[in-house]
Order: C-alpha cells, then structure tokens, then sequence
C-alpha cells in the first residue's frame, strides 16, 4: 500500500482519537453499520481530499466499510492531524498522503497521489480535487461517476466551472444541505473558529471588540459565539439583506475601512481574496489581531502585510508578530489559514458527524445504478438530508410530532380560508 504520512509511530495516540471521535457521531456509526452489511460502494475507487482529522477517519472508515477503496489526502497544508493520519494507514489499512506542514509542491504532489486509483468518486473540500483533474488528469474523467463537495468555497469554484461549461462531471453540493450549512457552518465554525483564537492567544474575549468579515452561515456562528463570551461584536459585509439581518441581530455594521480603526480581533470569513488589505491594515490598532476562517489563505492580504512589515517573528505556537514601521504590533493566526485547524481541531466531531452522514450517503448515490445526473452541481436529494436529521434526532433521543391526516389535508388544500 502506498502512504505518504509524517511517522507511523504515531498511529498508536492517533486510534485512541478517532476511536473517542466514533463515539460522537452515533449517525455515522449507524451508516457504516448498514455499509458492512449492504455493501453499497463494492467496486467504487473513491479519491477523498479533506482536512486529515480523526473525523475524517471516522468517515474513511464508511466508505471502506460500504466496499470502496479508498485514498486520502490533504485539503489544506496545516490541517493534517499527523497521529489521525498515522492511524489511517496501520490501523485501518487506508492509504493517506498528508504531512501536516507540507509545502506547496507536497500538497499536490499528496493530491495527485491520491487520484491514482483512478477515481469513480471523487470527495472534496474546497475544489482543488475536482480543479487539479479539469487542468491536469482529464484522462480520469471517464472513469467518474460524480463527486460531492464540503465547503462554500469549493462549491463557488464549481459553480464557476459549470456556469462556463467546464465542469465535465456531475458534482452534489453537500455544503448545501440544511444539514449540513446550518448546523457545521454555523455551529461548528462558529465554536471551533473561537477555539483556535484562544489556543493561539489565550486572550480573554470578554470587553473587546470582534470584526465579523462575511456574515453567512460561518460569519452568524463566530458572531453568535464571539457575542456569548462578552465580545463586542462588528459585522463588516457587501451584501444588503446580510448587513440588514446583521443589524437587526443586533451588530453593530460598518465597511471594513471604519472597523479597522475599532477592532481587537478581526475575522475574515466570506470565501472572497483581499478582504483585509494594506490600506486597512495601516489604520489598525497596536496589537490587532487578525485570523481566517475561510477556506483560502486569500481573504487577508499577507503579501501586502509582509512588505509594510519591517520584520516578523514568531511569538506563540500559530501566532506571528508583525512589526510596522511606527512601531505598532500586528498578529496573524495561523498563516492566514484556517484558524480552527490550523490553531487547533478543527469542528467538534458531533457537528461532523452530520457532515459526513451526508458525505457518505452522497457516495451511495453516486454509485447507486439508479442515478443519473447530469453534468451540473446539483443539491443533496432532500431524502438524504432529512434521513440524516431524523437519524441525529434519533441518537439524541428527540422525538418530534407528526401531522395528523386533517393537518395534512389542510396544507395541500387551497378551499379552506378565512
């Protein structure tokens, strides 16, 4: 089996990890259960690329156990969790090819790796699978079936693509389903975002201020957070009806050029480049501090930072200062990269666990005779999302009402009025 992995010594902590994550996604466990007995992928050769944590593996673990093989790489250079990976290869057998920390041409050299199976799916976060085939591999095209997609960023990119007739196989927007952007980008960006904060800072939220760029669904969670630990928080945002609902959330609303004066903490999460750029970081506070939790290590201008910056030194573990000309101090998080996983863990794995519910399922479909879709980006079939919502209800032990037979009339009929 072919790997790529930091050290395999480390596989020994990395199982007791994804064994403890297992033990939060109960919806994932009841799917591989019925994969080893139905074996829905049998045949399938499914090229994962995700961030390398031990959620991850807990879904690596599905698929294989639903038939597929399966291979694994990174979606970003600082996300791999090296013990996760170690674990992936010596105790479950999966091959991987991910080194936390790997420089450019080792993530694609990883990617490339892993689409060697000749991939009939294709699993992605953040598009660079389905990009480096369009650009590189079109070979393999033939050879897939479909693909799924986990982030808004990546779903941006494909959308580009099929709106200009280059996407050339069908992809499902997983990050689409309410299952999923409800719930992980808000709940589980929201939580983790703040997490990888504080364990790069350890600061106190409490009394300062937080600049929200993007408020979607990961912009809604970081704000709702930031504003439970006692921050004041202020949304930066292009779009109307956001900055409206923002504003009527009760955030304070200024474009970035104002709250650059004001903020502690400024969070970029929009999916968009240069967010935070020179002309705002020169009205910055002394000791401002500034993170990504987009997918991209674009949406804060580093290039423009590195050349105003007189030197640059690293203070903390993901914390580096940069040193202006008049003496003020300015501190990235994590390269520019995502904070939650650069910094620390990334989403908790019962967020995930509906995530992967959906990434999994997704899978099944694709690989189902009965499947035909067309080369576009399409939705999560509404059966698959509300399955897993029923499945997480079930495992929180939730139950729900049902429609009596005369509500149910009642809604499909337009005769009964006022």
């Amino acid at each position: 089996m072919r790997y790529d992995v930091a050290d395999t010594s480390l596989a020994p902590r990395g199982k007791l990890r994804i064994e403890w994550a297992d033990q939060q996604m109960p919806v994932l466990a009841q799917i591989r259960e019925r994969f080893e007995k139905q074996r829905p992928l049998e045949g399938q050769r499914l090229a994962a690329c995700l961030h390398v944590t031990t959620e991850t593996a807990n879904l690596m673990r599905t698929l294989k156990a639903g038939g597929a093989e399966v291979a694994l790489c990174a979606s970003n250079p600082l996300s791999t969790q090296d013990d996760t990976a170690a674990s992936l290869v010596e105790d479950y057998e999966i091959p991987v090819f991910a080194i936390c920390g790997e420089d450019r041409d080792t993530y694609y050299e990883h990617l490339n790796a892993a689409l060697d199976i000749k991939p009939t799916i294709t699993m992605d976060d953040g598009a660079d699978l389905v990009s480096t085939i369009h650009a590189e591999r079109t070979d393999l095209v033939e050879h897939i079936l479909g693909g799924s997609e986990e982030t808004t960023t990546g779903v941006i990119r494909l959308r580009s693509m099929a709106a200009t007739g280059e996407l050339l196989y069908p992809i499902i927007a997983v990050n689409d389903a309410m299952t999923k952007h409800l719930f992980d980008n808000r709940f589980g960006t929201g939580q983790s975002t703040i997490d990888g904060i504080i364990r790069a800072t350890n600061i106190l939220l409490a009394g300062k201020t937080l600049v929200v760029c993007g408020y979607g669904m990961c912009g809604r969670g970081v704000a709702m957070r930031a504003r439970g630990m006692g921050a004041h928080v202020v949304i930066c945002e292009v779009d109307e009806l956001r900055a409206l609902e923002a504003a009527l959330e009760g955030y304070e609303v200024l474009p970035i050029a104002e709250a650059a004066t004001r903020g502690d903490i400024f969070v970029t999460v929009t999916g968009d480049v240069s967010v935070i750029r020179a002309e705002h970081m020169e009205r910055m506070k002394d000791a401002a501090i500034m993170c990504n939790a987009g997918h991209f290590d674009v949406e804060i201008d580093l290039p423009d930072l590195r050349e105003m910056a007189e030197g640059v030194r690293r203070v903390r573990p993901s914390l580096d200062e940069y040193q202006m000309p008049d003496g003020r101090r300015l501190y990235v998080l994590g390269e520019g990269r995502l904070v939650n996983l650069a910094a620390a863990e990334g989403h908790p794995a019962s967020v995930m666990d509906m995530s992967f519910a959906n990434q999994a399922l997704c899978a099944e479909f694709i690989a189902s005779a009965d499947t035909k879709l067309k080369t576009d980006v399409h939705p999560v079939p509404e059966q698959i999302d509300r399955r897993v919502a029923e499945l997480k209800l079930q495992a929180m032990g939730i139950t729900i009402d049902e429609l009596t037979e005369k509500q149910k009339d009642y809604l499909s009929s337009w005769r009964q009025g006022t």
